[in-house]
């Protein structure tokens, strides 16, 4: 899930950046790219995966 709203953070820098258009200070392609790139680090960290600590294997 992190993967996939890093991507998009990453589309939207460059369209951005091809536009050359100017949002905000805040806003820039260097600071969505970088907040791209937390998203994707978050995900390969395994943040916000879909097996929590406290899974029980069935064993019979």
């Amino acid at each position: 899930m992190l993967a996939l709203a890093g991507a998009v953070v990453f589309g939207l820098a460059l369209i951005l950046d091809w536009a050359d258009a100017t949002v905000s200070d805040a806003f820039t392609p260097q600071t969505l790219m970088f907040l791209g790139l937390l998203l994707v680090a978050l995900h390969l960290g395994g943040v916000g995966s879909t097996l929590g600590a406290r899974t029980r294997s069935r064993r019979r």
